[in-house]
């Protein structure tokens, strides 16, 4: 076992013999039990805890230092002081609450009418898509009327055609031959 003494360790025993010593017979068997598992685990004899005991009575470990105290009137004006910063403290965090909260608020607010406008224009979009298929989808005027003028141009060009070649087709004049004798 090492000189020095672990205050923690020293706590902890102290603990486990002040249940060993009451008057709750569980818990003073558990107790028992935990301080023979301890002993076991450290390697320590019934002597070994003896001659602790006995080393600490004479020479118990030294306690911290207590804190100094400051006289009733000092600590009565720190004390108003800190609870007094204290308050203001709270007030100012009060008000940055509710200062968030209606930032919060209105921020929900403008969000709600981006939605509703959102959903606005996403529905005159679909009309308007609509719209466009349905113009789409059927012949215009303007179509039908360059058909027929195409249509129109197409006979008329035809017909002149037509009439050219007629013209130009004259009867061939018949094959005369001469005669040498």
């Amino acid at each position: 076992m090492s000189d020095k003494l672990d205050p923690k360790e020293l706590k902890i025993l102290a603990d486990i013999l002040a249940l060993v010593l009451e008057d709750h017979p569980g818990q003073s068997a558990n107790a028992l039990d935990a301080i023979r598992s301890r002993a076991r685990r450290n390697g320590m004899t019934g002597g070994a805890l003896k001659n602790l005991f006995t080393a600490l009575a004479p020479n118990p470990p030294p306690r911290p230092p207590p804190r100094p105290r400051a006289s009733r009137a000092a600590s009565g004006t720190a004390a108003t002081e800190e609870m007094q910063a204290a308050r203001t403290r709270i007030v100012q965090l009060t008000e940055s609450v509710n200062r968030l909260d209606l930032d919060l608020r209105s921020a929900r607010a403008r969000n709600e009418e981006l939605r509703s406008q959102l959903y606005l224009t996403q529905q005159a979009r679909a009309e308007t898509q609509a719209a466009l298929s349905v113009m789409r989808a059927r012949p215009t005027p303007r179509r039908r009327s360059v058909v027929a003028l195409a249509v129109a141009v197409g006979a008329l060009v035809g017909a002149i055609g037509m009439g050219m070649v007629r013209a130009m087709d004259v009867p061939a004049a018949p094959f005369r031959t001469t005669a040498l004798n």
